[in-house]
C-alpha cells in the first residue's frame, strides 16, 4: 500500500506542476494592462534575453545552415538537383530548426538564469517580503520576464534564419558548386510562395509559444524553490529539463496541427 501511495504521489507531482504553471501564466495575463508601467524592466529583460545571446545564436545558426547545406546538398548532388538546396534550407530553417534551436539556446542560458534569480529570491524570503509589502510577485517579477523573453525568441529566430541561409549559401558556393545568384534566387522563390509565407508564420508562432512556455516554466520553478542553495540548483535543473521537454512536445503538435 505504501508503495502505491508513493507512486501515486510521483505521478501527481508533474500534473500539479503543470497546473501551477498554467495558473501562473493566467495570473500573468491578467496583469497585461499594466505592461506600460513595467516597460523599463521589460526592455531590460529583452536586452538580457536578446543582446547577450546574440553571439551564441549567431554561431549556432550559421553552422546549422552550413551543416544542412552540406549534408542535404551532397544527397541532392547525386541526382543533379543541388540547385534546389536554397529551397530546402529555407523550409528547414523557417519551419522547424530556427525556432527550435533558438528556444533551446535561450532555455539553457536565459531560462536557467531566470529560474536561478527567482529561486534565490524565494529561498532568501525576498518573495515573502514583497507580499508583506502588498506587492504581487507575479506583477513585479514574472510579468516583465515572460513578456521580455517571449518577444525576443521570435526576433532571434528570424535573425538565426537569416544567418543560417547565409551560411548555407557559403557552403553551396564553395562545396557544392552552386553559384550565389542561383542559390539566392532559389531562396527568394521559396520565401515568396504561399507555402513559404506559411512556413514563416508557423515558425514565428512556434517561437512565440516556445518563449512563453520557457519563461513561464522558469519563473514557476523559481517560485517553487525550497531548501536554500541546493533548492536553487534543483530549480535551475528542473527549469531547463522541463523546458526542453515541452519545446520538443509542443513543436511536434504545432507541426502536426498546421501541416496535416
Amino acid at each position: 500500500m505504501k508503495s502505491i501511495i508513493a507512486w501515486s504521489r510521483k505521478l501527481l507531482l508533474p500534473i500539479m506542476g503543470a497546473g501551477e504553471t498554467l495558473l501562473l501564466l493566467f495570473r500573468t495575463i491578467l496583469y497585461f494592462p499594466s505592461i506600460w508601467f513595467k516597460r523599463q524592466e521589460i526592455v531590460r529583460q529583452m536586452y538580457i534575453a536578446g543582446f547577450k545571446s546574440l553571439f551564441v545564436v549567431s554561431v549556432v545558426a550559421t553552422f546549422t545552415g552550413m551543416i544542412f547545406s552540406l549534408q542535404t546538398g551532397l544527397a541532392l548532388k547525386d541526382f543533379g538537383q543541388q540547385d534546389l538546396i536554397g529551397q530546402v534550407i529555407v523550409v528547414t530553417l523557417t519551419r522547424e530548426m530556427s525556432p527550435f534551436m533558438t528556444a533551446l539556446i535561450l532555455a539553457a542560458s536565459v531560462g536557467s538564469a531566470i529560474a536561478a534569480e527567482v529561486a534565490t529570491m524565494t529561498v532568501s524570503e525576498e518573495i515573502d517580503a514583497l507580499e508583506v509589502m502588498s506587492i504581487d510577485p507575479v506583477r513585479y517579477l514574472v510579468l516583465p520576464r515572460i513578456v521580455g523573453f517571449s518577444l525576443m525568441v521570435p526576433i532571434l529566430s528570424i535573425y538565426g534564419t537569416a544567418l543560417g541561409i547565409l551560411g548555407g549559401g557559403l557552403v553551396a558556393q564553395t562545396q557544392l558548386g552552386v553559384d550565389y545568384p542561383i542559390y539566392f534566387q532559389s531562396v527568394h522563390d521559396a520565401l515568396l510562395t504561399r507555402t513559404g509565407l506559411k512556413d514563416i508564420w508557423v515558425g514565428q508562432f512556434k517561437a512565440l509559444v516556445f518563449g512563453i512556455t520557457i519563461s513561464t516554466i522558469s519563473c514557476r520553478q523559481g517560485l517553487a524553490a525550497t531548501g536554500g542553495a541546493i533548492g536553487v540548483g534543483i530549480a535551475v535543473r528542473q527549469a531547463v529539463v522541463v523546458s526542453f521537454l515541452f519545446v520538443i512536445i509542443l513543436g511536434y503538435f504545432i507541426t502536426a496541427t498546421f501541416y496535416r
